[in-house]
């Protein structure tokens, strides 16, 4: 049996982020350390490809330069019951393949030193002494903590953390090349949100990003849904927005979204979840930027020497990620809930409010991080938002 320093199960963002964080905290950790991931990079994702500006700051304070093929993002086309809303911003988003995203992530974990190895399948796990059996296909290792980053089917969770299910929304997704569609959000630099599915059951918004696939100008078209809507709910949905903008895709495809619950284990002894494997943004199944941060806060814990798992627990729990995400599960059951028209009713009807929400959501400048009081001094008061 082979023994290591840490196993790191998983080798999307949040797996690589966390070798990436370990590499430079502890070197001589991650010289120790294993990431495994049963594909091969590059590899298909299915995933809308979202990268917010504080995934982009995150990225940054890892060392690793944003550089694959993306679309920037300036503004949004938003539909809400009874209205459709232009919101204007800058560098709101870049739209990635994951499939250049990821490889580009574990190629840099690897070269700082985070040893690789892809194809593996992970059969089993299992607590042995003071750390934690892996078990493979062809091999077993051992290591004193596994990180399980591994998504939100992942194993790690469901044999060392806990068997409760959570909450798991869905998505379905296509892609289709731009021209001939009656969509012109790619040359606009624009992504649309259609909240509209609310009004007839469906917990979730349907979207349309543009992006780029192998040089050719694409749109994204999807649906996110919460429980409890039925596969026949979505595939109706997700008919009206490709209506929308005007395209026939042959083929889609689903996955499904663990999103965070309010109080659920991220740790138990010698193992910690991070990215969908600990649960992403419940309003809006955004999950790359949450990934880079679990992984930074999961290779803190592991390089402070001393019981990984209560350390990083306590740090999620106490941090302004948890805080946020709690903010976001509060808004999902009000935003999709009984009285979801007069909520977004009420989020249209000042513009500040609206810039003060997204640059929150896009942890611009630290907002996600500040008070709701300060969000509130920026709302009232003329000048404060630009100000703060």
């Amino acid at each position: 049996m082979e023994r290591r320093e840490a196993i790191i199960i998983g080798a999307g963002p949040a797996g690589s982020a966390t070798a990436l964080r370990l590499a430079t905290r502890a070197p001589s950790l991650a010289s120790g350390a294993l990431l495994l991931d049963k594909a091969h990079h590059p590899r298909d994702k299915t995933c809308a490809g979202g990268v917010i500006p504080k995934a982009s700051a995150l990225l940054e304070s890892l060392g690793i330069p944003l550089d694959v093929p993306q679309a920037r993002v300036d503004g949004a086309g938003v539909a809400v019951p009874g209205a459709s809303l232009a919101v204007a911003g800058n560098d709101l988003c870049r739209v990635v393949r994951r499939r250049e995203f990821d490889a580009r992530l574990a190629g840099a974990a690897r070269a700082h030193g985070v040893e690789l190895r892809e194809g593996v399948h992970v059969r089993g796990l299992a607590r042995d002494g003071r750390g934690v059996r892996v078990e493979t296909e062809l091999e077993s290792f051992w290591a004193p903590v596994v990180v399980g980053a591994d998504g939100s089917g992942s194993i790690v969770r469901r044999t060392l953390v806990t068997a409760e299910a959570g909450v798991v929304g869905r998505a379905v997704m296509c892609d289709a090349p731009v021209a001939g569609t009656a969509w012109d959000g790619h040359c606009a630099r624009r992504y649309d949100f259609d909240f509209r599915p609310i009004t007839r059951g469906v917990r979730g918004y349907g979207w349309a990003f543009p992006c780029w696939i192998e040089g050719v100008a694409h749109v994204n078209v999807g649906l996110y849904a919460l429980p409890p809507a039925s596969g026949s709910q979505v595939q109706r949905e997700l008919a009206r927005q490709l209506d929308a903008v005007g395209v026939r895709p042959t083929r889609w495809q689903a996955f499904p979204i663990r999103t965070f619950v309010p109080g659920a284990p991220v740790a138990a002894p010698h193992a910690l979840l991070v990215g969908d494997a600990a649960g992403c943004d419940p309003l809006m199944g955004e999950g790359i930027s949450y990934a880079l941060e679990y992984g930074i806060m999961a290779a803190d814990a592991i390089a402070a020497g001393t019981d990984a798992a209560t350390h990083y627990a306590r740090t999620v729990a106490a941090g302004t990620m948890a805080c946020k995400l709690r903010r976001l599960e509060w808004a999902a059951r009000h935003f999709y809930g009984r009285h979801a028209a007069w909520w977004f009713r009420l989020a249209r009807v000042s513009r500040r409010a609206q810039a003060i929400g997204l640059a929150w959501y896009n942890g611009v400048d630290h907002w996600d991080e500040r008070s709701g009081w300060a969000a509130l001094r920026a709302l009232v008061r003329p000048g404060a938002w630009q100000a703060a």
